[in-house]
């Protein structure tokens, strides 16, 4: 969280005090055409409603979110177990799909820790699969950890980009790994919700002290 006043610097439609929506907001406008990005983002940006939207809206309008990885729990341990994700995208042209690409644990792995942390080596089935920009990753193939979603499809689901992979099946109600995300993400909504009222109450506030003055 930023510290109060930094959201002055931002357009009014995107004002908000979360660091990580900030720096996107930052990124999509110091970007030149045809400029690419690569950023890490948590799943609060993807899922979240209101100013987060407005986000998203225009990232999808002005660039082109071609692909976002999915990374496991445990990325960031032991410093947070927030979920996140890789996103990719160039600005110029809008979307019109989102690839997904799901990262497995290696074999043998339930998590990740600070003694056995993500090694790049393992993003080896991303490389293979990527294929090239410049013909539309035209080389894509849906697989079990890969599937694709079109833009009309994340417009109907008012921009919500914390989109599930279609070939896993849910099993039941999970274990604490799976649960503590959704927790997180309730708690994200009712934050997001609360920071709306309150400046919603306190614009309502200052017309009434100007209308008594």
């Amino acid at each position: 969280m930023e510290e109060d006043g930094i959201e002055a610097n931002f357009p009014s439609e995107f004002r908000t005090r979360e660091t990580a929506d900030l720096f996107l907001v930052l990124l999509m406008k110091i970007l030149k055409p045809g400029g690419r990005a690569g950023l890490v983002l948590p799943d609060g940006t993807l899922f979240g409603e209101g100013v987060k939207t407005r986000i998203k809206e225009e990232l999808l309008r002005e660039c082109n979110l071609h692909t976002i990885v999915r990374l496991p729990n445990g990325v960031f341990n032991p410093y947070t177990g927030i979920r996140t994700n890789l996103l990719f995208f160039t600005k110029g042209q809008p979307t019109t799909e989102v690839w997904y690409y799901e990262h497995p644990y290696p074999p043998g792995a339930t998590s990740y820790n600070k003694g056995e942390p993500i090694r790049i080596e393992e993003f080896e089935t991303e490389r293979a699969w990527w294929g090239d920009e410049a013909n539309g990753f035209a080389g894509r193939v849906e697989n079990e950890q890969a599937w694709r979603v079109s833009i009309d499809q994340i417009k109907a689901g008012n921009y919500n980009l914390d989109l599930k992979n279609p070939h896993v099946s849910d099993t039941g109600p999970g274990d604490v790994d799976h649960l503590l995300p959704e927790y997180e993400k309730l708690l994200a909504q009712i934050a997001a919700t609360r920071a709306e009222l309150k400046a919603q109450l306190q614009e309502a506030l200052a017309g009434r002290v100007r209308e008594e003055e």
